[in-house]
């Protein structure tokens, strides 16, 4: 990854207090998407290192991963699949492979699915998302291509913040780690 990008993404991000009530403080990324240089550079920084297994697909989580994930998905000349969250909206129409993530950094278990006809056998999938902290949602993206027969070959994120041996098992490549960002 050029550094210029990596220096630019940590100017860019904010940690921003939510208010009373809350326990901790929240990532703002919003400014990785208003700078336009930056917002084209992302795509092909994360799937440099993905070039090599030959991706067919993306598939992203909702709902920044929608942002991100056409952004690789484009940088690799390949579709991209979004992976829908119950609470996110109306649910697409037709059939849907669902997977349920273990527990996330809050201890939820989030819900993820993705149509049926856009991901199948022979598709060699790129999970891509800005924040990988557990993993949960790329486990649950995981469990949703073995049910389709498709092959998740690895996961592209802005911030890798998981235990090395999370980072190896999942294959997960990242521009920065939770370390690069401001205190």
């Amino acid at each position: 990854m050029p550094a210029e990008l990596s220096k630019r993404l940590v100017e860019l991000f904010r940690w921003v207090d939510p208010g009373p009530g809350s326990s901790h403080l929240v990532s703002d990324t919003s400014g990785w998407w208003r700078d336009p240089a930056t917002l084209a550079a992302l795509g092909p920084a994360l799937v440099a290192p993905f070039r090599a297994v030959r991706p067919t697909v993306v598939v992203s989580p909702a709902v920044t991963g929608f942002l991100l994930g056409p952004l690789a998905a484009t940088a690799l000349g390949v579709g991209f699949v979004a992976a829908h969250k119950p609470g996110d909206g109306r649910l697409p129409a037709g059939p849907l492979t669902w997977a349920q993530s273990p527990p996330d950094f809050r201890g939820r278990r989030v819900d993820l699915a993705v149509r049926d006809r856009h991901l199948g056998p022979g598709d060699r999938v790129l999970v891509v998302d800005d924040w990988v902290d557990t993993a949960a949602q790329v486990r649950a993206v995981y469990q949703i291509c073995t049910t389709r027969g498709a092959e998740p070959v690895g996961t592209a994120a802005v911030v890798d913040g998981c235990p090395p041996t999370v980072t190896k098992e999942l294959r997960i490549a990242a521009l920065l780690t939770p370390a690069d960002l401001p205190a």
